[in-house]
């Protein structure tokens, strides 16, 4: 056993939670507000920044097609080193809540760098490109890496899990909702094409962004984690009992044997990259799909309507998703939601430039899908869970670091599959709102992006969760683990 200056243990390092269990200021703080903030950059970006890039500082469909392509190589790169520093920390403070401290920093920076633009012509393209991949492949895999790893390490409790697994999907969901309802009526009445005020509202962005970081360090805690110290208290040392970290290899060959964690990475890729191409085209099927007599011609307060058709659905689902599950089990409620979430795609697919109907498709789509939002952090933590009964070693890093890869990869390579239907469909960046249309093959681009592609993938995401059946001895294989470990 080796012991360890406990600089951890005091101070602001500290951390404020002292319950061995997770109770609601650790969730509603640690698990809600702190990765509310982090991620609200990532929720304006996802809605908003192709629109920013293509039309505020008039970069072409090409570079933004090529750009998250050529990014998506050091996003996955940078996911699985991250991964594997995680891996390989070894504090009282946890393997990945240092992390999360360091993000308040580099996170805040990150995101207005790609609102800086100095330059013009190539100059300004190449600015733009390094700006995006500090964002997307530093910054945020640090973030998102650590923030995800939170959830296996932080109780071995399975319902506990569940509900802050779903505190953190339902904080990720808000800032969606935030960049697809709010931002967008204060981009189109408010910031327009001048660069200068998109840079002062990100700035306040970044901001708050630090703060809810430095609160989600403070209020959270990893209980699993400690279990391989010893102490922490009197003597300001702690014993490292030497829990020994597994190797990449061993940890690829545990997880790649395992069909469980198969079936939820398969499930996770389709799900998130159908729902990034959706997001990344809302705006333009707000403004060249919809009729919107009713709204008076304002794409922007016909995207709000359809993010609060769909956002108050998920919020209702919220309350009752975590029960159900408890009851039924996570994958079941999942599988029942998908079928749900389907339904409503085909609805709105039917009727694509209906805004009353689309809006009820959405409102079904979204209500379907909560399960699978909420979730899904906590169906891999039962997964990682799995693999440790099985090969007697965690797996946190390097799954979490593949989860995250998936999701911060799901953005770009969503924008570029979208501006290739879009390229395919004739799509012209040229044409400004009120002075023209797209084309019908333009106008069916977009429609396949808002809304068919992501259906499709709900149902063959719903026929992956009917065959997900860790649960059924996870108890089981825990209460193994904590024999093991002599718990």
């Amino acid at each position: 056993m080796k012991k360890q200056d406990n600089i951890w243990a005091s101070g602001f390092l500290a951390s404020s939670i002292k319950s061995n269990e997770v109770k609601l200021p650790e969730m509603a703080i640690g698990y809600f507000i702190g990765p509310f903030g982090a991620l609200l950059s990532s929720g304006i970006f996802t809605s908003m920044l192709q629109k920013y890039l293509n039309e505020v500082l008039g970069l072409s469909n090409g570079f933004l097609t090529l750009l998250p392509l050529v990014s998506t190589v050091l996003i996955i790169i940078a996911n699985l080193v991250v991964g594997q520093l995680i891996e390989h920390t070894k504090a009282l403070a946890g393997k990945a809540r240092p992390w999360i401290l360091l993000s308040a920093l580099t996170l805040s920076i990150a995101s207005v760098l790609m609102f800086i633009v100095p330059a013009e012509g190539t100059a300004r393209m190449i600015w733009i490109a390094i700006a995006y991949n500090l964002y997307y492949s530093v910054a945020y895999p640090i973030y998102n890496t650590a923030n995800s790893t939170l959830v296996p390490v932080s109780t071995r409790d399975s319902k506990q899990r569940g509900a802050i697994a779903s505190f953190t999907n339902v904080a990720g969901l808000g800032v969606m909702g935030a960049g697809s309802m709010v931002f967008p009526i204060l981009a189109s009445n408010v910031l327009g094409e001048n660069q200068h005020r998109w840079f002062i509202v990100m700035v306040c962005v970044a901001i708050f962004t630090a703060m809810t970081i430095l609160l989600q360090y403070k209020f959270t805690r990893e209980r699993v984690t400690e279990e391989n110290f010893i102490g922490g208290t009197g003597d300001g040392t702690v014993t490292d009992n030497n829990t020994k970290t597994a190797t990449i290899s061993e940890q690829l060959k545990a997880v790649t044997t395992e069909k469980w964690w198969w079936i939820i990475i398969i499930f996770y890729l389709l799900f998130q990259w159908s729902g990034a191409i959706k997001n990344g085209s809302m705006t333009q099927f707000c403004e060249w799909v919809l009729k919107l007599d009713m709204v008076g011609n304002d794409w922007g307060i016909a995207q709000t309507i359809l993010s609060i058709a769909g956002a108050v659905p998920m919020a209702v689902a919220a309350v009752f998703v975590v029960p159900l599950a408890n009851k039924f089990g996570k994958a079941k409620v999942t599988f029942a939601g998908l079928a749900i979430g389907a339904v409503g795609g085909i609805l709105a697919g039917l009727f694509s430039d209906n805004i009353i109907m689309v809006g009820i498709g959405v409102a079904l789509k979204c209500f379907g899908s909560s399960p699978a939002c909420y979730l899904i952090l906590a169906m891999l933590a039962d997964v990682i869970d799995h693999i440790e009964f099985k090969s007697g070693i965690r797996t946190d890093g390097l799954t979490m670091s593949i989860y995250s890869s998936l999701m911060v990869a799901a953005s770009p390579i969503g924008t570029a599959i979208m501006n290739a239907l879009l390229t395919a469909g004739g799509f012209d960046q040229s044409i400004v709102f009120g002075a023209g249309v797209q084309s019908a093959a333009a106008q069916s681009a977009l429609s396949v992006s808002y809304i068919w592609i992501e259906t499709f993938a709900y149902i063959f995401c719903a026929v992956l969760a009917f065959f997900f059946t860790v649960e059924k001895n996870l108890s089981a294989e825990q209460a193994e683990i904590a024999k093991r470990k002599g718990l």
